[in-house]
C-alpha cells in the first residue's frame, strides 16, 4: 500500500470515527419513571399512554434517541448533576426546576387530584368538607410520595399541614397499598392513576375515593430536557408535540 492509499484509509477511518462520536453525543436519552397508566412495564413490555406519546414525539421529530426507565429521584439527580443530552417527560413546571431544565410545549393536562382514604379513616376524613379543613386535622396521617411534585399549591399545603406526614420515595401504587393497610389515613393521587389501580389492585378494594372542596385544578405536564439540548432539537420536539397532542385532545 503506497503512502497515498494509506493516507486515504486513515482519513476515511477518522471521518467514520468522528461521525460515530458525533452521533453518540447527539443521541438524546429519554428517561421515564414507572407511573401507570401513563408509563409502566407489563411482563417486561413498555406500555402507557404518555410513554407511547413520548416515543411518537421523538420519532416524529427525527431526533436520535433512546428510552430508559429510571426512578424519579435519579432522573432529577441526573438533571442536577448536569447529565448531557438528557430528557424526561410527564413533569409539572415548578420554579425550582426552571434552573435545571428547559420545558416543551404542553405534553399532557391532568384532571384534579383525588383522595384515596384508608378503611380505618374513612369516617374521619368524610367529616371534613374542604381540603384545608382536612389538612388541619392532627389526628390524621397524610401519605406523600417523595422526590416528585404534586404541583405548587399542594406542595405548599404539605409544608403547613397539621396532619402527621409519612413520606416515602416509592411509587404511587406502593403508597396506595400503605393507605389500604392503614399505615396512612389518606393520600392524594392522580385521578387517572386511581382509575387504573382500582381495576388492577385487589388490595385497594377496602379503600375509599373521595373528593373535597378546595382541590387545586389539574396541572399541565411537559417534556423536560437538559439545558445543553439545542434550540433546534427543542423546536423539533415542540413541532412534533403540537401535531400529536392536538390530535389527542
Amino acid at each position: 500500500m503506497n503512502l497515498y492509499h494509506l493516507a486515504c484509509v486513515v482519513c476515511t477511518a477518522s471521518i467514520f470515527l468522528t461521525s460515530q462520536n458525533t452521533l453518540a453525543q447527539e443521541t438524546i436519552t429519554v428517561a421515564w419513571r414507572i407511573k401507570p397508566p401513563h408509563q409502566y412495564l407489563e411482563n417486561g413490555v413498555e406500555k402507557g399512554i404518555l410513554l407511547e406519546r413520548a416515543k411518537q414525539v421523538l420519532s416524529t421529530a427525527q431526533i436520535a434517541h433512546r428510552f430508559v426507565e429510571e426512578p424519579a429521584k435519579r432522573i432529577w439527580s441526573n438533571f442536577s448533576g448536569g447529565t448531557k443530552n438528557y430528557c424526561s417527560f410527564g413533569w409539572y413546571r415548578i420554579a425550582e426546576r426552571e434552573a435545571l431544565v428547559q420545558f416543551s410545549e404542553i405534553f399532557h393536562t391532568d384532571p384534579p387530584h383525588t383522595l384515596l382514604v384508608s378503611p380505618a379513616a374513612a369516617k374521619q376524613v368524610a367529616a371534613h368538607r374542604t381540603l384545608k379543613s382536612l389538612m388541619s386535622d392532627p389526628n390524621l396521617t397524610l401519605g406523600v410520595v417523595d422526590a416528585v411534585s404534586y404541583g405548587p399549591e399542594l406542595d405548599a399545603m404539605f409544608t403547613t399541614t397539621k396532619n402527621k406526614v409519612v413520606r416515602s420515595t416509592t411509587l404511587p401504587m406502593i403508597m396506595a397499598r400503605m393507605v389500604a393497610a392503614n399505615r396512612a389515613s389518606y393520600m392524594l393521587i392522580d385521578r387517572e392513576d386511581w382509575e387504573y389501580l382500582k381495576e388492577k389492585e385487589e388490595s385497594l378494594s377496602q379503600t375509599t375515593q373521595m373528593d373535597l372542596q378546595g382541590m387545586p385544578s389539574g396541572l399541565n405536564r411537559y417534556i423536560v430536557c437538559s439545558k445543553d439540548v439545542t434550540v433546534e432539537h427543542m423546536r423539533k420536539i415542540n413541532t412534533a408535540l403540537l401535531k400529536i397532542y392536538t390530535l389527542k385532545k
